[in-house]
Formats: structure tokens, C-alpha cells, sequence
């Protein structure tokens, strides 16, 4: 039995592996636009939205920007902001965009 859960263990932490996946800035901006832009100004092209959240370029140039915690937190959902229900990989593309940001900002 102990076995058994080892390989299950071991079959399901390689399926889910991701080894050298850079995130796709391209479609991070493209999550953004969906799921975001009614809150939050999440483009330079886009206008003011009607709510107070953030745009992401202020978040991106924040001191305390990381990209990696701003992925683990869009992973769960949260009182303010919808459940977008996004994959790992969805998060960390929707991270590096935001990421991206700061530096066009410059």
C-alpha cells in the first residue's frame, strides 16, 4: 500500500511539473483584459474603470512588488475580487504581465 501511494505521489508531481515554462506576458495581458479591466486600469490604452482598485502599473511599481506572491495570491479567491478560477499557469502569466508593467512605466 505504501508503495502504491509513492508512485501515485510520484506520477502526479511529474504530470503537474513545468519544468523551463516561461510566462507568456502576451497572454497574461490577454487574462487581464477579461477578467480585470472592469475594476482595474490594467493598459495604457484603456480608460478609468468605475471602481477604486489599482491600476496595475501602480501595483507593478510598488517596493514591495513580487511576482511570484502575486501569483500564489490570484491563485485563491478573494472577498473583492471575483473567482476567476486560473490555473498556476494562468496566474503566473497574469503576474508577469502586471510585472511588465513597471518596466514600460519607467
Amino acid at each position: 500500500m505504501r508503495i502504491k501511494l509513492i508512485c501515485v505521489s510520484a506520477v502526479l508531481a511529474f504530470a503537474t511539473a513545468s519544468p523551463g515554462r516561461a510566462a507568456d506576458i502576451s497572454h497574461g495581458e490577454q487574462l487581464a483584459r477579461r477578467w480585470c479591466a472592469s475594476c482595474h486600469v490594467v493598459a495604457p490604452d484603456q480608460r478609468q474603470p468605475a471602481t477604486e482598485a489599482p491600476p496595475f502599473a501602480t501595483i507593478a511599481t510598488r517596493a514591495e512588488f513580487d511576482q511570484n506572491r502575486l501569483a500564489f495570491f490570484l491563485l485563491a479567491p478573494h472577498p473583492k475580487m471575483p473567482d476567476m478560477s486560473l490555473t498556476r499557469f494562468e496566474a503566473g502569466d497574469l503576474a508577469a504581465y502586471i510585472g511588465s508593467l513597471a518596466k514600460s512605466s519607467r
